[in-house]
């Protein structure tokens, strides 16, 4: 029959199995139970309360456009809008070849975009052929056509004063004395919205004129 005292031997090596895997075996390390993570320290680029706040910015702008600086009160740099001085072309051409100098000038300013309201054709000599052939139905339904605007219109360079002021006129040293020019040419260039051009001697011209074109 077994000795009582070997009991206690038998229960200490009972409890040796347990003891040594906890000296000699690497215990696992204990995992962190899930839960609530503590808070993450605010990112710079990431929205939160460090954040620089973007007043500053609308600040600076708002300041700028309280300043009166440049966009204040600004000394006026005319009177008012000064009249536009019309451009003098001179086309070179004789007596004789100033009406067909006249109506290749049409003809340019239709292609380039002109519309033929804009345009007022003078003569100092023959009348234009359109011009005669219109006036034989009467001055009342010749100068009905020029007031209406819808073509070119050919005229006596006598009778500029009576015509309106268009964007571009032409006029044709076609013949007439020096003082039919000398009245015509400051009258048509009244006229001239924004091109003014001559077919003529340019000598007769810038004599007429007083000056060089």
């Amino acid at each position: 029959m077994p000795l009582i005292p070997e009991e206690p031997q038998i229960h200490e090596s009972a409890q040796g199995p347990r003891v040594t895997p906890a000296s000699g075996r690497v215990a696992p390390t204990p995992r962190p139970v899930p839960g609530p993570r503590p808070a993450a320290p605010s990112r710079p680029g990431r929205p939160g309360p460090l954040r620089p706040t973007p007043p500053a910015q609308r600040t600076a702008r708002d300041v700028a456009a309280s300043k009166p600086g440049p966009s204040g009160p600004k000394p006026p740099a005319a009177s008012g809008p000064e009249p536009a001085v019309p451009q003098i072309q001179l086309l070179p051409a004789s007596a004789e070849g100033a009406l067909d100098a006249a109506e290749e000038a049409v003809d340019l300013l239709l292609d380039s975009g002109r519309a033929p309201g804009e345009v007022l054709v003078l003569t100092t000599g023959e009348p234009h052929p359109w011009a005669a052939h219109e006036l034989s139905f009467g001055e009342a339904a010749y100068w009905a056509q020029h007031d209406s605007g819808d073509d070119v219109f050919y005229a006596d360079a006598a009778a500029v004063s009576r015509a309106a002021t268009r964007p571009v006129v032409v006029v044709a040293i076609n013949g007439g004395s020096d003082t039919v020019a000398a009245q015509a040419l400051p009258l048509a260039l009244t006229r001239a919205g924004a091109l003014l051009i001559v077919c003529g001697d340019p000598q007769q011209i810038n004599s007429v004129l007083g000056a060089g074109v």
